[in-house]
């Protein structure tokens, strides 16, 4: 192949022809590709231009570079788990998908302010004092890890004796408390992905250039009040997350 002559940047044309590659099968996961000097003789580019393109195509987790032995295609395997994310009551008994999960660390409880993303979800100004949950858990079959934090407001927590005393019950426990106290649950839930700050990497174990799911979980109560905020927080590379939607009800997932 001679030089190349697409517009943009020279090393951006290399990578999109790697890229291009890659898509097309040339380049199978898990294969080693052409050297340096190979790519430079292929493309008609310069050294520095080449290392530009594979360190664009490694930042966007294409390929994974390993010193002294070059750079590989990254295989992108199915995930090793499915989270059930659909909450089941029976009775006065809630369950939840990850309820198995063991917690790798204990609980962190400490007291905390809304921000701009979590304020809004909740009902609240910036700046509101909150109860925080904070747990590492990890699926007793795969390893896959996850944080999994609770935002308890304190007009929350005061209308059940026993989750202000102990606001780091588990999430079924609160809300089979909630229900105690009169109301009647309702939940929505929003999901993104982003890339991961440098604890979350490190506590999720996720590779380089490599995104994380965010599930935000909203507890309402009664007339739809705003009661708590979950987050779940795990690798893109490693879970998914499933839903059961009652037909019945398009713009909340109900206990059932």
């Amino acid at each position: 192949m001679g030089e190349i002559q697409r517009p943009g940047a020279l090393y951006q044309q290399v990578a999109a022809e790697i890229r291009s590659g890659i898509t097309a099968g040339e380049y199978k996961p898990g294969a080693l590709l052409p050297s340096e000097a190979q790519l430079i003789e292929r493309y008609g580019v310069s050294r520095p231009t080449v290392r530009k393109a594979i360190d664009a195509l490694r930042t966007e987790g294409l390929i994974e570079v390993i010193h002294g032995k070059g750079s590989y295609v990254r295989a992108v395997p199915a995930p090793a788990v499915s989270i059930e994310r659909t909450i089941t009551r029976s009775g006065e008994t809630f369950r939840t998908g990850h309820h198995d999960w063991q917690q790798i660390e204990a609980s962190t409880v400490h007291r905390t302010t809304t921000t701009a993303t979590t304020g809004p979800l909740l009902g609240l100004a910036e700046g509101e004092a909150l109860f925080a949950v904070d747990r590492l858990l990890s699926d007793p079959h795969t390893d896959t890890r996850a944080l999994h934090r609770v935002l308890i407001p304190f007009a929350t927590a005061d209308q059940a004796e026993e989750l202000a005393e102990a606001p780091d019950a588990e999430p079924e426990q609160i809300y089979a408390l909630l229900t105690a106290a009169g109301h009647e649950l309702t939940w929505d839930e929003i999901v993104s992905a982003r890339m991961p700050l440098p604890d979350e990497r490190d506590a999720l174990r996720v590779p380089d250039a490599t995104p994380i799911l965010l599930a935000s979980r909203l507890t309402r109560g009664t007339d739809r009040r705003p009661l708590l905020l979950e987050e779940l927080r795990t690798g893109a590379d490693r879970a998914q997350l499933a839903y059961h939607i009652a037909a019945e009800s398009p713009r909340t997932l109900h206990a059932v």
